[in-house]
């Protein structure tokens, strides 16, 4: 796919990763523990376009909700690594069915398929990839949060499963902007990277 190429709607997905609300809501975990990002706060507002745009394509939209499983006694399953870096996530926290773990509320009508992930990517351990099958889906185009752990993780898997990978450059966010921009000029080897704007100006 070229800078200048054409993308067929009805052929592509979108990937929003994580744009949830414990992760942006004022009254959210992240917020609680002081970890949001001021750019992600932005992402909700630019991606919903792009996903209506999409959808009004024929296009597919999924998202992916970063998931805590409760364990027998309802305590919520952390990763050692992840608790380490988060020490605030406490139970409730991305509870499945809980608020936390729902898409923004930018996002709703919008998306016809949520997966649950437990890592970065949004192909682990999820029927993602199954359903893009299923739907003839040739183009993955991928945004959300954060650009170096599950953008990068959910758009390399895109590329080893043979989608052809459109990043959003404005349509993710990281931590640092020099994280954002070493991660985008890394993915640029993978696909295309490119602003929500000229994406929906290249939908056809």
């Amino acid at each position: 796919m070229t800078q200048t190429s054409k993308i067929l709607g009805t052929q592509c997905a979108l990937i929003i990763v994580d744009l949830q609300n414990d992760f942006l809501s004022a009254t959210g975990a992240y917020a609680r523990g002081k970890t949001v990002s001021s750019e992600a706060l932005l992402l909700p507002a630019r991606v919903a376009p792009v996903a209506k745009a999409l959808k009004d394509k024929g296009g597919y939209v999924a998202a992916s909700q970063f998931t805590l499983w409760p364990d027998a006694n309802g305590k919520p399953m952390v990763s050692p690594h992840l608790l380490e870096k988060r020490p605030f996530l406490r139970q409730g926290d991305f509870a499945p069915g809980s608020v936390g773990q729902a898409n923004v509320p930018e996002l709703k009508d919008c998306v016809d398929l949520v997966v649950c992930k437990v890592a970065y990517s949004a192909f682990f351990n999820t029927q993602l990839d199954w359903v893009l099958r299923k739907a003839a889906i040739e183009t993955v185009v991928v945004c959300g949060i954060v650009t170096n752990g599950g953008v990068a993780s959910t758009a390399r898997d895109a590329h080893l499963r043979d989608y052809n990978v459109v990043v959003l450059s404005d349509g993710c966010a990281a931590f640092s902007d020099a994280l954002h921009q070493a991660s985008l000029a890394d993915l640029s080897s993978i696909g295309l990277v490119t602003t929500c704007h000229d994406f929906v100006q290249n939908l056809a």
